[in-house]
């Protein structure tokens, strides 16, 4: 299960991802300021973590520190054998240094960043329709719920899929769907899950995320990370974060108010809603590129599929945004000026 050897890196095409202003500045340069960014699938209301001392900022974070983090993140997690990371990103390029296994199977379409990782350690990636085509492969990987569409593989299909492969589940859009997790059965059936920060609680920027896993890959991902991987303002600003349990509760009934009001002005646009998350929608229309050109000129960027150009991906909007979103999508649907 578990290797040490290098593969050659291979050259991938340019991944495109949501939060990419600069370009989206750069294709509608009269677009007014500020931008709003729908493109990623982020806590429009981030955590209000408070005043940091200063010796975040001015010391290696220490040990103690970090090994407290991940206890916090194992409770909130319900789970055994959690590692921090500088984000789920960092674990997606390290886990195909340390697991063996020719063929890869990928359940998509999905977060193009996996399959990257992948071919470029030389595996044979394989492009999976089903769950259970994952099983044929030496080693499957797929995101619960899934980006971008919402889908959601059961609980006890995973369990068992765990037992007939190594099984790596990307949980970065879980926080508010508890229900459908494998955290706290992962190290039992042998899975591999990743979990994502600052998805949740808003703060993407300081880039932290959690592995959770069986002793061996444990060891072999501090290995790889090495000492101080995670920042000490990630560290703690990561150990209030998990430890709020009311915070949390909170942002589950704001976020599902506002995916509810998001699904009706999309709906009343034209778009129709074909998956999503708490944080984000998915939606269609023959009109998806027109509708984007307009709201990108109208300074709102939203996710675009260069290979369903039928798609667009919506994030919540911050509270004082959804006025321009709404008189945006009236005038593109023509119904309104």
């Amino acid at each position: 299960m578990l290797q040490a050897l290098s593969h050659p890196a291979r050259s991938d095409p340019a991944i495109e991802h949501g939060g990419d202003l600069a370009t989206a500045r750069r294709n509608f340069p009269d677009a007014p300021e500020p931008w709003i960014d729908l493109s990623t699938g982020i806590n429009p209301r981030p955590y209000p973590f408070g005043s940091l001392p200063a010796a975040c900022f001015e010391r290696l974070p220490e040990p103690g520190a970090l090994a407290a983090l991940e206890r916090v993140a194992a409770m909130t997690y319900g789970a055994v054998g959690v590692v921090a990371a500088p984000g789920a990103q960092a674990l997606i390029q390290i886990l195909p240094r340390i697991l063996s296994g020719r063929r890869v199977g990928i359940l998509g379409p999905t977060y193009a960043e996996h399959a990257a990782a992948w071919r470029r350690a030389g595996r044979d990636v394989v492009d999976c329709a089903s769950p259970d085509e994952l099983a044929a492969c030496d080693i499957g990987v797929l995101v619960n719920p899934n980006n971008p569409d919402g889908r959601i593989v059961a609980t006890d299909e995973l369990e068992r899929l765990a037992r007939r492969t190594v099984l790596v589940i990307d949980e970065s859009f879980a926080d508010f769907s508890p229900e459908m997790s494998l955290a706290s059965a992962a190290p039992l059936c042998g899975a591999i899950v990743l979990r994502s920060f600052g998805k949740a609680y808003g703060l993407a920027g300081i880039r932290l995320g959690f592995a959770i896993a069986g002793r061996a890959v444990e060891q072999r991902l501090r290995e790889e990370l090495g000492p101080w991987a995670v920042s000490g303002i990630a560290v703690e600003i990561g150990r209030r974060a998990l430890a709020d349990a009311a915070w949390r509760d909170a942002a589950r009934e704001n976020l599902a108010a506002d995916a509810t009001r998001l699904d009706a002005v999309l709906t009343r646009a034209g778009l129709r809603i074909v998956g999503g998350t708490s944080l984000f929608r998915l939606a269609k229309s023959p009109r998806a590129q027109a509708i984007g050109d307009a709201l990108g000129g109208a300074g709102v960027h939203v996710r675009r599929f260069a290979a369903r150009p039928d798609l667009l991906r919506f994030g919540l909007p911050p509270s004082g945004a959804w006025p321009r979103l709404e008189r945006v999508l009236r005038a593109a649907d023509g119904s309104a000026a």
